[in-house]
């Protein structure tokens, strides 16, 4: 599944590692220096049209989101619930043959 973090991303929420608090960026000086360093690899999306309000870590890229961590748990959670409705489906699908 998807989940569409803000600012026209959207990312496959297998893909995601963490979903941080923006505040706590600076309250961290391993997570200041993971986004230094994945800056200088082109590997950091900023928040284009609002202040971010959380970091989303995936496997290869960090995100800064306009959405708050709430909002974003909150849709990870339905993409995980929408998965295991596809699997439920699957399964009986596959044995109704």
């Amino acid at each position: 599944m998807f989940i569409h973090i803000g600012d026209e991303h959207v990312i496959r929420s297998e893909e995601v590692v963490s979903i941080i608090d923006y505040n706590l960026l600076s309250s961290s000086s391993i997570v200041e220096e993971m986004i230094f360093n994945q800056r200088k690899n082109g590997n950091v999306t900023e928040a284009y049209y609002e202040d971010p309000k959380a970091i989303v870590i995936t496997v290869d890229h960090i995100y800064f989101s306009s959405l708050s961590v709430s909002t974003l748990n909150k849709r990870a959670q339905l993409s995980h619930m929408l998965d295991k409705i596809d699997e439920i489906d699957e399964i009986t699908h596959s044995t109704d043959d």
